[in-house]
């Protein structure tokens, strides 16, 4: 690579580290909706509600590791083209995202809002910039075929989606439709395929079962990003 690549490889990178340092402690600010517990028998006093470990959210890789990968992964891919820093925006509250996810089995829309707000506006002046306003529409088209197909995803019986995966995959929408429908719709397949591995793997293992709630936001993320690297 080029000293101009190195720089930005490491810039990238150096962004990603910051999102996984924040990413626990903003975390702590989601916890899991409260559930009912049952009473216990008599005067006993009630154990204390168990806080999320977000600093093992990531199944013992540290967050700031995954988000160097991520966004270093990304400009190293794309290059300094003009939409870079929006892949940059979204991956970086992606990381967040996925350790609170991981955490509390949460999507929190003020996250969600923030990715959409920065990537969206950054993709707005790359194409100002670029002068293509057509990858700006086939974005936004992005954006909403992957909410409509969530929606319906999301509303078929026995469905696990909560509708945070549906406003999330909207997002990711955006920068997938940027880089044109190859990307979109591998974006659109992978995660369920890396879902599909990750549960399969962990009932074998033993380690949840058939009901157990898992989060979908890290597959749909870790699925986003590597369309993104492969387009």
């Amino acid at each position: 690579m080029t000293g101009t690549s190195v720089g930005l490889v490491t810039a990238a990178a150096t962004l990603g580290v910051l999102a996984g340092l924040a990413a626990p402690r903003i975390a702590r600010a989601f916890p899991p909706p409260a559930t009912p517990r049952p009473s216990p028998p008599g005067n006993a006093v009630p154990p204390p509600a168990r806080e999320p470990d977000a600093r093992s959210a990531g199944h013992g890789t540290p967050p700031v590791v995954v988000g160097a990968v991520v966004c270093g992964g990304l400009a190293a891919a794309r290059g300094a083209e003009p939409a870079l820093p929006a892949f940059l925006l979204v991956a970086a509250v992606g990381v967040v995202l996925a350790v609170v996810d991981l955490a509390s089995l949460r999507l929190p829309d003020p996250l969600v809002g923030a990715a959409a707000l920065g990537g969206g506006t950054a993709l707005t002046v790359a194409a100002v910039a670029a002068g293509t306003p057509g990858r700006l529409a086939l974005a936004l088209v992005g954006a909403a075929l992957s909410f409509l197909l969530y929606v319906v995803l999301a509303l078929l019986p026995r469905s696990r989606l909560g509708f945070g995966d549906v406003k999330l995959a909207a997002v990711l929408g955006l920068p997938l439709g940027w880089l044109g429908w190859p990307a979109l719709w591998l974006g659109l397949l992978l995660p369920h395929l890396l879902n599909g591995v990750l549960v399969l793997a962990l009932l074998a293992a033993g380690r949840v079962r058939r009901d157990t709630a898992l989060p979908f936001g890290p597959a749909l993320l870790t699925g986003a990003w590597l369309a993104a690297l492969l387009a």
